[in-house]
């Protein structure tokens, strides 16, 4: 490479503080080399020349260290090719007209007619022009103060600093500082509001921040109820300088505090921690709204009106039963049983039961019971005391297991509730506390010392019997097998098939031979064989041997995955296993110590995220997109354990959501999505309704409904499923079809239904069952030049 190629710079002289080169090393260094992208290594260089004096000291390539020239040739290909890219940019961050159409098309930060405000951690997912722009004004502050937003006016060379330090705690943050800088001519104004009783304040503060910002669903919540409550409402208008007048106007009515404590009195209303507190008739003895007494009045919680009659089992108690909590002869006893729907359902179903509730059955004695429904009650009761004493006495009367429901918090702020102690009162008067689902399970474990297991969200179970519950947590992760099938005719096994068939399936379910215990037959079978062992040699004689081994190897596989899991909670002694487990673990891996060894080696490999990027890219099955797998709930237990293993950090968490039929496997960040499609298996092409996704570092739950006429739509719908789904074949043969088709080669525009139903339009086509036809009303000089088009695209 020659060294002989030099940035030019533009004829302006800059002093100020950027990045070093020592800085961009130990960047270039670090195991995720996120600087090392092309965008920001541009921005350095970008840098590194509005730093040049005029006449410019010229800096040439071998100016550079060698890891820096490494990455220049490895993203822009010489050094003369950055140098021409750097010009341009320099050239295009004078031109204000460009910096207004970035700012415009920004996907991010908050857009005004004359603005874009940024907040200062997303400043760098803005586009490279709007960054160095940026970086234009920080020559003239050499000590620039802290602040919290970056407005970019864009009507003007002109950006600002503002400073709103409690832009995290308080809803409405005051500013309290502003730096004021004009690019062109260095001029720097501040402004202080510290001392001012009236500053100005901020209103949607989600929309400064990126989604993964801390508490974005909480400033966006609290945005969403504002808006139901009209407090941001501006009239619809006809025109665009209409609404800068309107948004004028309505920003002097609450763009200051005391603007929006008297806009928020005259709504009657407060806001508390980013709840909004309506005051209701329960509350008109207050007589001063902003009153300390606000917070400390006592009203009425009227209890029994949160009951809900029902026509079907509750989910609760339906997911209990759906998990197989529920055996043959269990009674159950619902404590908080409001209207009874539970009971009568599950008598009807052959069930014993009853139920006890201090309004709707308070003369019902509470009795122990095999199985105890708390279903939706601690979240009622305001006193803290009686719920924790709610739960103690259910689980009192739980003699084998206890179901535990209360409300999640994923939209809880509705229009008409009012803050009150730990949770809110809703508008019938009645309490509820919103856990967090991970909150939820700290509650139940340390007030009754137990390790409570997911259902769903908002739903736990916990049992007993401690072997039993890792029964159940093992029996999650449990493949579906089926038994080999008969290859050979051998007269010896026909003339004791019957007497070999239990054993065939006892070794079909669990991977290994019985111990004489777990087989009513074993000593008939011994009687006969000799041994177990050798009655299986005759059952192997007319099998394939290679399907016992995967058998074997699946069963391996499950146990791995539940004992790695169980790391994450108490994992149990041996003596906690239930019998059948403890010889699972004896005969599949011959200890237990040597199956936790290699089950927590499995857990230490998932730290590595190029080796779920390659498990992901190598699975057997699921669609492989450029960051993620994709792979219908049917398809879970054909993953490697180690993908199992990955979505089983969310799911024995939180639980797997009822509904949720694909699975989004992150590549570039330890994230498990689950979607929810419910006309999955009546289309071709079926659409997404729901997104729940889970941050694995910190199991922070993030939630998307796609509303609307153009929610996402999915492709290739057999890469999703299993060959065993109903049409696969068929579903391979259309997507084989929309290929020749076409229809794929423009991905981005059809992840839409809009944008797929635009593309039937253009290519003449319409789906009927699993095929492509033309469209009968197509033009027919357009449907010849389409056919023309795939037979030339055929023969590529």
């Amino acid at each position: 490479m020659s060294s002989s190629h030099h940035l030019v710079f533009p004829p302006r002289t800059y002093s100020g503080e950027s990045l070093t080169t020592s800085e961009v090393l130990t960047q270039l260094n670090s195991p995720n080399r996120d600087f090392a992208v092309g965008n920001d290594l541009l921005m350095f260089l970008a840098i590194q020349a509005l730093q040049r004096q005029v006449p410019p000291r010229l800096k040439a390539f071998d100016d550079f260290a060698p890891e820096i020239q490494r990455e220049i040739s490895n993203y822009f290909g010489s050094y003369q090719q950055t140098c021409i890219l750097i010009n341009q940019l320099l050239i295009t961050v004078e031109n204000l007209n460009i910096i207004t159409q970035y700012c415009q098309q920004s996907p991010l930060g908050k857009k005004l007619p004359n603005a874009l405000y940024i907040h200062r951690s997303a400043l760098n997912e803005l586009n490279i022009v709007l960054r160095l722009y940026e970086q234009l004004s920080r020559f003239y502050l050499p000590s620039l103060k802290p602040f919290t937003l970056i407005k970019f006016h864009t009507n003007q060379s002109l950006i600002s600093y503002l400073f709103y330090p409690d832009f995290d705690q308080d809803p409405h943050p005051a500013l309290t500082a502003s730096f004021q800088v004009n690019v062109k001519t260095g001029q720097v104004n501040i402004m202080d509001y510290s001392n001012s009783d009236n500053p100005p304040i901020l209103h949607r503060k989600e929309t400064f921040i990126t989604p993964n910002y801390p508490n974005y669903q909480k400033f966006k919540q609290l945005t969403k109820t504002e808006e139901r409550l009209g407090l941001l409402e501006i009239p619809k208008l006809s025109s665009l300088q209409e609404f800068i007048h309107s948004e004028t106007r309505l920003y002097r009515t609450i763009g200051t505090r005391k603007g929006w404590q008297q806009h928020l009195h005259k709504h009657g209303v407060e806001i508390h921690d980013h709840r909004v507190m309506k005051l209701s008739e329960i509350t008109n003895n207050l007589t001063e709204f902003n009153s300390e007494n606000a917070l400390h009045f006592s009203p009425k919680i009227e209890r029994h009106r949160a009951a809900i009659p029902r026509k079907h089992l509750s989910r609760p108690v339906r997911l209990a039963l759906e998990a197989e909590v529920f055996q043959e002869h269990s009674t159950f006893f619902d404590y908080g049983c409001g209207y009874g729907g539970d009971i009568q359902r599950l008598t009807e179903q052959g069930y014993t039961g009853s139920g006890w509730d201090p309004y709707y059955s308070p003369q019902t004695p509470q009795i122990e019971s095999d199985i105890v429904n708390l279903g939706y009650v601690i979240n009622v009761i305001e006193c803290q005391n009686e719920r924790r004493e709610a739960l103690i006495q259910a689980w009192n009367l739980a003699q084998k297991v206890l179901i535990v429901a209360a409300q999640v918090l994923v939209d809880a702020q509705e229009k008409g509730i009012m803050v009150y102690g730990d949770g809110v009162i809703t508008s019938r008067n009645t309490f509820q506390k919103y856990y967090q689902q991970e909150e939820l399970k700290v509650y139940i474990d340390q007030v009754l010392n137990v390790d409570a297991i997911p259902l769903d969200l908002g739903i736990y179970i916990v049992f007993r019997d401690e072997s039993e519950a890792e029964k159940f947590r093992a029996s999650r992760f449990r493949s579906r097998l089926t038994s080999p099938r008969i290859r050979l005719t051998l007269k010896r096994f026909e003339d004791y098939q019957e007497l070999l068939q239990p054993l065939i399936e006892f070794i079909s379910d669990r991977g290994r031979l019985p111990v004489e215990t777990e087989l009513p037959e074993a000593e008939q079978l011994q009687q006969e064989f000799g041994s177990l062992k050798r009655a299986f040699q005759i059952i192997l004689q007319v099998t394939n041997p290679e399907e016992w081994d995967v058998i074997a190897h699946k069963r391996r596989q499950d146990l791995l995955v539940y004992i790695a899991l169980s790391r994450f909670s108490r994992r149990p002694k041996l003596f906690q296993l239930s019998e059948a487990m403890k010889n699972d673990i004896k005969g599949l891996f011959g200890s237990y110590r040597k199956s936790c060894d290699l089950a927590d080696l499995m857990l230490y490999t998932l730290g590595d995220p190029k080796i779920i990027a390659n498990h992901c890219q190598n699975s057997e099955v699921g669609q492989k997109r450029a960051n993620s797998l994709w792979i219908h709930i049917c398809a879970l237990e054909k993953l490697s354990p180690l993908l199992r293993l990955y979505e089983g950090c969310a799911s024995q968490t939180l639980g797997r959501p009822e509904g949720a039929n694909l699975i989004k496997f992150h590549i570039k960040t330890p994230k498990i999505s689950y979607l929810f499609s419910p006309d999955f298996d009546l289309e071709t092409h079926p659409t997404l309704s729901n997104c729940m996704q889970i941050d694995l570092r910190d199991l922070h739950v993030s939630y998307q409904t796609y509303d609307g006429p153009n929610p996402p739509i999915l492709h290739r719908k057999h890469t999703l499923v299993t060959p065993d789904y109903p049409h696969h074949q068929q579903l391979v043969k259309l997507s084989d079809q929309e290929e020749k088709w076409g229809l794929f080669d423009n991905f981005g525009l059809i992840q839409t239904r809009l944008g797929w139903l635009k593309c039937l339009e253009d290519h003449c086509a319409q789906i009927r069952g699993y095929r492509v036809y033309w469209r009968t009303d197509a033009d027919p000089y357009r449907v010849k030049l389409l056919r023309s088009a795939r037979r030339n695209r055929n023969k590529l």
